[in-house]
C-alpha cells in the first residue's frame, strides 16, 4: 500500500479518451450482443420481439386519444338525442366513441402486459448473462500464465474486468430499449413531419446541449474510476484485513483496529470527494440543458395551440400534435443521452474485453510430446536462466544440474535464492528466458502443460486451504478421482492426515474452514497433513514439495518423511525445506545463493566441505543444543 499523503491527482480533461479511441470502444457493444446471444438465443429473441411490439403503442396510443377527441367535439356541436345515456346509446351516436375506448383500453393493457414480460425476459437474461461472463472469465484467467498475477499492473485489470461483469448487465436492457426507443421516434416523427415539418427542426436544440454535458461527464467519470483502480483494491484490501478471521487475532493483538479504520476512511473520502464533485457538476449543468429543452418544447406548443385557434387543427390534432412532439422531445433526449451513456459504458466494456485479449506465453506446442511414463534418465537444466517481464533482474543465470530418474534432490538457500522459481520452472508455470529444461531428452516447451501437470505432484508450504468437505480437499490433488474414495482414504493414510478426519463430526463429509455454517477448522499442522494428502492422491511421476512440513512438530515430521521415502521410492522427486533433519534425507543436495549453484553433494560430502551448508546446519543445530 502507499502512504496516503501524496496521493495520485485525478487525470485532467486533456487526458481523456480522444473522440477516435471513443468509437474504437464501440465496436464492443458488437462483441457484447454476441455474447448476449450466446447467453441464450430465445431469451435475446423474445426481449427483441416484445420490444418490437412496445415501439408501436405510443403512436397507437396518441392517435386514438386524438380520434377519441375529435369525436367527441363533434358529439357536442350535434343536438342532443335526450337528456338520458339510454337515448343517446339508442340512437347509436356512441357506437364509435365506446369502440375507439375499447381500442384505447386494450393497447394500454397490453403494453403493460409487454412491459411485465419484457422486464421478466431481461432480469431472467442478465442473470444467465452475469454467470456466463464470470464463467468466461475464470476459463481465461486459468489460461493466463503466473507471471501475469504476480503482477500489480494485471491485478489492476482483472480487477476492472471483475466489477465489469457483475456491473454491465444494465447495458443489455439500456441497448434494446435504445432499439425500442428509435423505432418509436420514426413513428412518432413520421406523423409530426404529415402536420408540421418545421417542427421537428427546433428538437436538436431541445437535446444537443444535454447530449455533450452527458458525454463530458460520462467520460469524466470512467477516467476518475480507471484512473483509480489501484486505490479500490486497496480499500478491498484493507476491507479484508480489517474483518477477517485470518488476521483478526494479529489485529486485536497488535491494536490495529483504529489504523486501518482511519486509513481506509481517509482513501475512501478522498474517491468520494471526487465522485461528489462530479456529481454536482454533472446535476448543475443538467438543470440548464433541461431548461433550454423545456423553453423548446413550450415555443413549439404555443405555436400548436395559436394554429387550433386560427382553426388550421382540431382539438384532436392538437392533443396529437402536443403529445407527440413532447414524447418526441424526450424520446430524441433519452436517445441522444442513452447513445452517450452506451459510449460511456463501452469504455467500461474495454477493461472487460480488453481482458480477454490478454494472451498466455506458456502454450501448447501444435504437436506436444508425451511426459515419459516412467522417467528414465532424468531432468536436466541446461544453462537457465530466468527473469521477470520487463524486468532487468535475474532470478537465476547459468543455471545447469540433473536430476536423475529415481533420485531425491533438495534445494537448500536462503530466503530468494531461487528454490521456488526452479520448482515453478520445472512445472511449466514459468518459461525460462533462456536455456532449457529437458525431461528424458524432450525440452519441457515441446509438452502441453496441462499433460506435465497431470503427471506431478506438487504441495506449496502456501497452499490452499479450501472450504470444501474434507474429502474434496484432498480429491482436488487428482480432481477427475475425487469420486474414488478408497484412493481418497489411502492418500490420507499416508499422509497421516485420517488421524486429522477421524476425529472430525462427520469424517470425510466434513466441511472445513470457518467460511461457511458448521464448518470445522483445522490447525496448521492438520491442515498441511491434508495438503500433503493431495501431493499422494496424485500418484505422479515427479513429485515435489515446498516445505511441505514447515507447521508440523518434530515427531510429526519424523512420520511424514518416514511414509515419503516409502512414496518416492521409483520415483523423482525435489524437496525444498529450511530444516535440515528433513533435507539430510536426500540423495543429493544443491545449496543455492543467488540463483546459482553454490555446492553440491549429499549430507555427509557438504558437511565434509565445512563450506555454507555445513555452516547453515551448525547455525540450525546450535538452536537445538
Amino acid at each position: 500500500m502507499t502512504d496516503l499523503p501524496g496521493r495520485r491527482p485525478p487525470p485532467l480533461p486533456d487526458e481523456n479518451p480522444t473522440l477516435k479511441e471513443r468509437l474504437d470502444n464501440l465496436r464492443h457493444l458488437g462483441r457484447l450482443v454476441a455474447q448476449i446471444w450466446r447467453t441464450s438465443k430465445p431469451l435475446t429473441a423474445a426481449s427483441i420481439g416484445l420490444r418490437l411490439i412496445a415501439a408501436l403503442q405510443p403512436i397507437a396510443t396518441l392517435y386514438v386519444g386524438k380520434l377519441i377527441i375529435d369525436e367527441v367535439v363533434r358529439l357536442i356541436a350535434l343536438e342532443a338525442p335526450g337528456p338520458g345515456f339510454a337515448d343517446w346509446w339508442q340512437s347509436g351516436l356512441l357506437g364509435p366513441i365506446v369502440t375507439l375506448l375499447l381500442i384505447e383500453l386494450t393497447l394500454v393493457l397490453v403494453n403493460d402486459i409487454i412491459a411485465r414480460a419484457t422486464g421478466l425476459v431481461d432480469s431472467i437474461l442478465s442473470e444467465l448473462h452475469s454467470n456466463t461472463v464470470s464463467v468466461e472469465l475464470m476459463a481465461h484467467a486459468a489460461k493466463l500464465d503466473l507471471t501475469h498475477f504476480e503482477s500489480a499492473e494485471y491485478q489492476d485489470r482483472l480487477e476492472r474486468a471483475r466489477r465489469q461483469a457483475a456491473g454491465r448487465n444494465a447495458l443489455l436492457s439500456q441497448m434494446f430499449g435504445q432499439a425500442q426507443d428509435i423505432l418509436t421516434v420514426i413513428t412518432l416523427a413520421a406523423g409530426l413531419f404529415f402536420y408540421a415539418p418545421w417542427l421537428i427542426l427546433l428538437l436538436p436544440l431541445s437535446f444537443l446541449p444535454a447530449v455533450w454535458g452527458e458525454t463530458r461527464f460520462n467520460t469524466l467519470a470512467y477516467m476518475l474510476s480507471r484512473w483509480r483502480t489501484p486505490e479500490r483494491r486497496e480499500l478491498e484490501y484493507i476491507r479484508h484485513v480489517g474483518a477477517s478471521a485470518e488476521t483478526a487475532k494479529e489485529i486485536k493483538l497488535f491494536g490495529l483496529g483504529d489504523f486501518l479504520i482511519e486509513r481506509f476512511r481517509s482513501l475512501a473520502h478522498q474517491i468520494y470527494l471526487e465522485n461528489r464533485r462530479v456529481a454536482a457538476l454533472r446535476a448543475g449543468w443538467g438543470a440548464v440543458f433541461s431548461a433550454i429543452a423545456s423553453l423548446t418544447y413550450y415555443g413549439a406548443y404555443g405555436f400548436i395551440v395559436w394554429r387550433t385557434i386560427t382553426g388550421e387543427f382540431t382539438i384532436g390534432d392538437l392533443a396529437f400534435l402536443s403529445g407527440s412532439f413532447l414524447r418526441l422531445n424526450g424520446l430524441f433526449q433519452k436517445i441522444l443521452l442513452g447513445f452517450t451513456q452506451i459510449a460511456g459504458q463501452s469504455m467500461y466494456l474495454d477493461d472487460l474485453f480488453s481482458f480477454f485479449e490478454i494472451e498466455p506465453s506458456v502454450l501448447p506446442p501444435a504437436q506436444p510430446k508425451a511426459f515419459p511414463v516412467p522417467i528414465r534418465t532424468g531432468i536436466v537444466f541446461d544453462n537457465v536462466g530466468f527473469r521477470y517481464p520487463e524486468t532487468e533482474n535475474w532470478v537465476i543465470r547459468h543455471l545447469s544440474f540433473t536430476l536423475s530418474a529415481g533420485e531425491t534432490l533438495a534445494l537448500v538457500g536462503e530466503n530468494g535464492a531461487g528454490k521456488t522459481t526452479i520448482v515453478k520452472l520445472l512445472t511449466r508455470l514459468y518459461d525460462p528466458s533462456e536455456g532449457r529444461i529437458t525431461i528424458d531428452g524432450t525440452d519441457l516447451r515441446d509438452m502441453d502443460p496441462r499433460d506435465i501437470h497431470t503427471h506431478i505432484g506438487v504441495i506449496f508450504q502456501d497452499f490452499i486451504r479450501y472450504s470444501f468437505s474434507a474429502r474434496d480437499n484432498i480429491g482436488v490433488g487428482r480432481i477427475e478421482a475425487r469420486q474414488e474414495q478408497a484412493r481418497i482414504e489411502d492418500a490420507a493414510e499416508r499422509s497421516l492426515a485420517d488421524a486429522v478426519i477421524a476425529r472430525l463430526p462427520k469424517g470425510y463429509d466434513q466441511q472445513l474452514g470457518r467460511l461457511f455454517k458448521q464448518g470445522r477448522d483445522l490447525s496448521g499442522g492438520e491442515w498441511q497433513k491434508i495438503g500433503i494428502a493431495r501431493a499422494y492422491m496424485r500418484d505422479a511421476e515427479l513429485i515435489i514439495l515446498d516445505e511441505p512440513t514447515a507447521a508440523l512438530d518434530a515427531k510429526a515430521e519424523a512420520e511424514v518423511f518416514t511414509r515419503f521415502k516409502g512414496l518416492a521410492s521409483g520415483k523423482t522427486a525435489v524437496i525444498i525445506s529450511h530444516r535440515f533433519s528433513t533435507v539430510r534425507m536426500a540423495d543429493r543436495i544443491l545449496v543455492l545463493d543467488n540463483g546459482a549453484i553454490l555446492e553440491a553433494g549429499s549430507h555427509e560430502q557438504l558437511l565434509a566441505k565445512k563450506g555454507r551448508y555445513a555452516e547453515l546446519f551448525e547455525l540450525q543445530a546450535a538452536g537445538y543444543r
